[in-house]
């Protein structure tokens, strides 16, 4: 009765109210028997990803739920998309320069081959960094704790581990250098959103620096918290041309949005010297990929999250040339440069990157 009940919900919703899909939250309950026992087919998750009404509806699932079952890459059927908490942490932890996670940034930033190359594709990550709950992209980079002693509870309330970092000095800061790397790192994330395969998400007020004061559970706030402070918006404003200008990127080259896992002939990955990476080394921290394209131009992108300047090598061109369309330790432009607005390099051989800092090349 109960699995019936939800399905003539669901199907009222896209008839009568033209809903075009439904995110699942803590989706693996759905899945358990009457004992509490993940099933490896639950009858319910098969209705609904198999039934006549639904059969164009979006199905997203947040792949975990409160009795402690976790099935990000494993969730159900190809129908299911899931919410990638592996690509929150480990972009988090990434930019954050924690040891040993160049590999695993490389692997979400494919669409996560490691969790959907075994019956599923990219298109089932939903990948992202923040959503509404835990830290705003903003609070990410300006709080190291949990700030919720607002919420009744003595601070116990919400996930104590958010892979975050203050960058100087927990909260808000007027710091110019402070906020230098702040700024730099929500470009990070942002950036890394954009460029990766798999099907993007933002939380609204992230694209202009919406703050909760480092509150990570504040469903409980009806109040300035909670609210979306829309004056942040001109406050902010190169953060908010860079989020257009990531994403208006990724949609003018295609190849960062196909449907499929990199090929090796599509993707070679380098590192500042020009050589192949040393994935094993926890240390390593810096990291490029070269995206070749058949129908658009090539992609060479940097990534340096560790604490220093780091000079990258370009690989060379023989007819042609890489122009720069954006680099996240820039102030200006804000977002990217537009097509065949880019700026050819100064230097083809070498690219100084900041520290905590992103660069995109085109090849012209």
């Amino acid at each position: 009765m109960v699995r019936d009940l939800i399905l003539d919900a669901l199907r009222y919703w896209v008839m009568e109210m033209h809903v075009d899909g439904f995110r699942f939250d803590l989706a693996s309950v759905l899945g358990r028997d009457r004992c509490g026992q993940v099933l490896a087919d639950a009858p319910l998750l098969e209705r609904i990803a198999e039934d006549p009404i639904l059969r164009d509806a979006k199905l997203i699932a947040e792949a975990w739920d409160a009795a402690g079952a976790y099935q990000v890459g494993t969730f159900s059927d190809r129908r299911w998309a899931e919410w990638n908490g592996c690509f929150r942490d480990d972009v988090r932890r990434f930019w954050r320069g924690d040891e040993g996670m160049m590999g695993r940034f490389a692997s979400r930033i494919c669409g996560s081959s490691d969790l959907y190359g075994r019956g599923k594709g990219p298109e089932c990550s939903i990948n992202f960094v923040t959503c509404h709950d835990g830290f705003t992209l903003n609070d990410v980079g300006s709080y190291s704790h949990k700030h919720n002693a607002a919420n009744g509870e003595d601070d116990r309330d919400g996930a104590s581990e958010n892979y975050s970092a203050n960058n100087g000095v927990e909260g808000a800061s007027s710091d110019p250098a402070i906020e230098g790397v702040r700024v730099r790192q929500i470009k990070n994330f942002l950036l890394s959103i954009a460029i990766s395969r798999g099907v993007p998400m933002l939380l609204g007020g992230d694209e202009f620096r919406r703050s909760q004061e480092g509150n990570n559970n504040a469903y409980c706030q009806d109040n300035e918290i909670s609210w979306i402070d829309w004056t942040l918006l001109p406050q902010n404003s190169e953060v908010f041309q860079f989020t257009r200008g990531a994403f208006a990127f990724r949609r003018s080259h295609p190849v960062l949005r196909r449907e499929a896992f990199y090929t090796e002939e599509e993707i070679c990955w380098f590192n500042p010297s020009g050589g192949s990476p040393d994935w094993s080394d926890p240390g390593q921290k810096c990291l490029a990929c070269l995206i070749r394209s058949q129908d658009m131009a090539d992609l060479f992108l940097m990534f340096n999250a560790s604490s220093e300047a780091v000079n990258f090598c370009v690989p060379p061109r023989s007819l042609r040339c890489w122009r720069l369309a954006a680099d996240t330790a820039e102030s200006s432009p804000p977002g990217f440069y537009g097509p065949g607005e880019e700026s050819v390099l100064a230097n083809p051989a070498n690219y100084l990157i900041q520290s905590r800092s992103s660069v995109v090349l085109v090849a012209c």
